[in-house]
């Protein structure tokens, strides 16, 4: 049977600072998230949301615990490798709640930076770019500047980036945050369309209350613990 596993945290502690200063946001966390899902990651303001994403994402290192991205063992209780930043170029993507294309670039060089990074040819990193602006239907805007595209054009050319080194995982972090109610609904209705049509796991940090019926899973952080919930539970109890 296939490995569906994309994400994988077992006892993972986050803490900041030390001795009587010492703050500890995430305490034993043991999740999974499997390809092909949209995951909702709840929690009140500052129980730790970010920290989590950004540990998953190899930007912020863990006090201690195991994380697997795939079936490749990348933390315990130190780094597995050195190059971090590579398996980010290589394995994740990422969406945040400001586009933040570079704002001196057009459209279609924002989404070919990265992979030409990796070292794909200009030429077929342009095909894939392009590909993608068609699957968003902002195809047309290809040689437009950011700063002459709506919000919700950007955004969409925003998650277009993130898909454009392929990664296995998709890591959102409150990517509807400045949009409208209907704009919301279109980025999450996209992002599992991408989950699905990618098959990629992807996790969104969310506040938005109306967002959860649109995804498979809801993460919550508890007690500094990570407790996944159905959406069908959170629809008979409410859990934000």
């Amino acid at each position: 049977m296939e490995n569906r596993q994309a994400i994988k945290a077992e006892n993972l502690v986050k803490t900041f600072g030390k001795g009587d200063s010492m703050v500890e946001v995430i305490n034993g966390a043991s999740f999974q998230v499997n390809k092909g899902e949209l995951v909702a990651l709840i929690a009140p303001s500052g129980a730790g949301k970010t920290t989590l994403l950004m540990m998953i994402g190899c930007v912020l290192e863990p006090t201690s615990g195991s994380i697997w991205l795939g079936d490749e063992k990348v933390y315990e209780n130190r780094w597995l490798t050195k190059e971090t930043r590579k398996i980010r170029r290589e394995k994740i993507g990422f969406i945040f709640q400001a586009h933040y294309l570079i704002p001196f670039l057009t459209i279609l060089d924002n989404i070919t930076l990265v992979p030409q990074t990796n070292g794909i040819s200009k030429e077929e990193s342009e095909k894939n770019a392009i590909a993608l602006l068609r699957y968003f239907d902002i195809e047309d805007k290809a040689k437009s500047m950011p700063s002459s595209l709506s919000g919700g054009q950007n955004q969409r050319a925003a998650i277009a980036r993130a898909l454009a080194n392929r990664p296995q995982i998709i890591l959102a972090d409150e990517p509807t945050a400045a949009l409208d109610i209907k704009r919301s609904v279109d980025v999450v209705k996209m992002l599992k369309k991408i989950a699905v049509d990618q098959d990629v796991a992807v996790i969104m940090v969310t506040h938005d209350e109306a967002m959860l019926p649109l995804c498979d899973r809801i993460l919550k952080i508890e007690d500094k613990k990570v407790v996944s919930h159905s959406v069908s539970e959170n629809k008979e109890t409410g859990i934000l």
